[in-house]
């Protein structure tokens, strides 16, 4: 049995016992204030490698401490759920608790394969218990709608934050190569295929231009595999020089990575809600992209260029690298008024306070 496993299922038989007299969690009273629990009986730290779902509650604990034993809120968020997700809401809502719904991306043939209707019941179920809804994108709410139905609850769509008094950009840039950044985790093998094939194109105009890859190489469960295959791709295409891996970041570490490249390039397709364009934008990073999922929401006209891509569910579709690489060279050439608009986005509308103060508003209505 799995760490994770074990620790839901610790989780949901402690709810149990709740159930039979030993208070764990409580319904709210309207002068009580919310004592949130995140179906977690502990959270990563910013010193620890955590990505996606754990980040954002990573901040949210920071306004709202995790109360596993008595708690009167439960905040899911469908990208970080605990082993028995199902098991903790039964027991929440038999003691009147309100579940707050946090939707991510949904599974769908493109990206998920074998087994996506299964992984979508979960969630459906889920959603179809909640108080209320939190949508992570327009997008996030399009696919959740096609494949999860329509939200029963109260709803709204509400973006990734990010602290942007820290997420900033260096008071200047050290003299260094054009630099462009593969951030996040390299789960899908075109990602990095796509972006060393930039890479090569833009060389044959800024030959000395480098490239910084992060995160684990797992696009098949054998990440040795996957570095050796990586290693394969960046030799093929003779960028050995040229292109750094870096492993696994902690939050306490991205800011130092954001600022060591220039541009993000995110090729990743139907990309629902990523956290990482927000960090990169509040760090001054434009972003040249896939034009596809919830990412040009993100971005916004000013802050980068995307790569135009049909809408499939059945079939990712990698952005064309002649593409990104021209994208790529035109935001090099006016890197400055990239980059201050992507700064300018991030502090307008993914600083962490306004996006602390709807979720407050959000539990004073559950106490209504």
């Amino acid at each position: 049995m799995t760490n994770t496993l074990r620790k839901g299922k610790d989780i949901a038989r402690a709810l149990v016992r709740g159930a039979r007299g030993v208070t764990l969690g409580f319904p709210r009273r309207p002068t009580d204030p919310p004592r949130v629990f995140y179906g977690l009986l502990r959270l990563p730290g910013r010193n620890t490698y955590a990505g996606g779902g754990a980040i954002k509650i990573q901040r949210l604990s920071q306004r709202w401490p995790n109360r596993p034993w008595r708690f009167n809120v439960l905040y899911l968020v469908s990208s970080r759920l605990p082993a028995d997700a199902e098991a903790t809401v039964r027991q929440a809502r038999r003691r009147g608790i309100p579940l707050v719904w946090n939707q991510n991306g949904v599974a769908y043939p493109a990206w998920h394969g074998v087994g996506w209707e299964d992984t979508n019941a979960v969630m459906a179920r889920l959603l179809g218990d909640a108080t209320y809804v939190i949508y992570q994108s327009e997008f996030c709410r399009t696919s959740a709608d096609r494949f999860l139905g329509k939200a029963g609850a109260p709803a709204e769509v509400l973006y990734n934050a990010v602290d942007t008094t820290v997420f900033a950009p260096a008071a200047t840039r050290p003299p260094r190569p054009l630099t462009l950044l593969v951030g996040g985790t390299q789960d899908l093998e075109y990602r990095l295929t796509t972006a060393l094939d930039v890479l090569v194109e833009v060389r044959r105009h800024i030959p000395e231009t480098r490239m910084v890859v992060t995160g684990r190489l797992r696009w098949t469960p054998d990440e040795r595999a996957c570095a050796a295959r990586a290693a394969r791709h960046v030799a093929t295409r003779a960028v050995q020089a040229n292109v750094t891996f870096v492993g696994p970041y902690t939050q306490a570490e991205a800011v130092q990575i954001f600022r060591s490249a220039d541009i993000l390039l995110h090729g990743k397709y139907n990309d629902p809600s990523p956290g990482l364009i927000v960090e990169a934008l509040a760090c001054g990073l434009p972003v040249v992209y896939s034009e596809s999922g919830g990412v040009p929401e993100i971005v916004g006209p000013d802050a980068g260029i995307g790569i135009p891509a049909e809408l499939s569910w059945e079939r990712a579709i990698p952005p064309d690298p002649a593409a990104m690489a021209r994208a790529t060279l035109e935001v090099a050439e006016r890197h400055g008024a990239f980059a201050a608009a992507a700064r300018r986005r991030a502090v307008e509308r993914f600083d962490t306070a306004p996006w602390i103060e709807r979720h407050r508003a959000v539990f004073a209505r559950l106490r209504a």
